[in-house]
């Protein structure tokens, strides 16, 4: 892990990105939903996580809970997300978190 990075344990951050890396395919999770597999209510610290060391892993696959992506990287996170045909509300402008989450 980089020493400039996120104020979170090295632990954490890997367990963070282990988590990631198994999420299928056409589905997503929230930070939120992260971090509770974690046993942790650490959102944010996830967020930040995937800001330092998200490109490791498919990181269009964790958004936020109301099922819109990454800031400043919605456009490419919904074209990612399209590719995989993850369920996206009928705007298309966020996941449909009802028929896209998924839990370990």
């Amino acid at each position: 892990m980089r020493a400039d990075g996120p104020r979170v344990s090295d632990e954490f951050a890997r367990a963070v990105l282990d988590v990631v890396r198994v999420i299928p395919p056409g589905r997503v999770m929230s930070y939120g939903d992260v971090a509770a597999v974690l046993g942790s209510r650490a959102a944010r610290a996830v967020g930040s996580v995937m800001a330092w060391y998200g490109g490791e892993v498919s990181w269009w696959r964790v958004v936020r809970a109301d099922g819109r992506p990454a800031q400043g990287h919605e456009s490419e996170a919904l074209r990612r997300l399209g590719a995989e045909g993850t369920p996206l509300t009928a705007a298309g402008d966020r996941v449909a978190m009802r028929s896209a989450r998924w839990r370990p």
